[in-house]
């Protein structure tokens, strides 16, 4: 009796451990389609409006469970010290871990890039959803990331 008991209290316990991987790594993720020659935009420090930059190869995953899923990759031609010069930089950007399906982005990376000073980061969208903003992070061989992130009034 006690072996039937151990055995349906393991198999219960993987069965929501799988469950729960699902959930998190797999399930409400689907591809983002992106609008042609708007793709990703940066706010434009003289108007503090967003306007679309020039990208290639890009593509993302979104989910319609939560407003933070959204991750993108994509590479740009445009150097940082232009992209500095003329658009909003985000000095508290954390990149958030994306699905392990979703293998282009590297939070760990990423972030470890802003710290160094390897990648920067601007604002691509503010207020995106209330409460939170769209960041895009820039390497200087022309990688780029974007994520959605939320703004410090929600984080207090």
């Amino acid at each position: 009796m006690g072996k039937l008991a151990v055995g349906f209290i393991v198999t219960t316990a993987f069965l929501a451990g799988a469950f729960l991987w699902y959930t998190a790594e797999q399930a409400f993720y689907e591809p983002v389609v992106f609008q042609p020659g708007a793709e990703v935009r940066l706010v434009v420090l003289a108007t503090g409006a967003p306007e679309a930059i020039l990208v290639n190869d890009i593509t993302g995953t979104d989910a319609t469970s939560s407003p933070i899923k959204f991750r993108a990759c994509f590479t740009t031609p445009h150097s940082l010290a232009m992209l500095s010069e003329t658009y909003q930089a985000y000095p508290d950007a954390e990149p958030l871990f994306a699905p392990a399906s979703f293998d282009c982005f590297d939070a760990a990376e990423i972030g470890k890039a802003l710290e160094t000073g390897e990648a920067l980061a601007f604002l691509s969208e503010p207020d995106i959803q209330p409460g939170v903003d769209r960041v895009v992070a820039v390497f200087g061989d022309g990688r780029g990331y974007a994520w959605h992130q939320l703004t410090k009034s929600l984080k207090d």
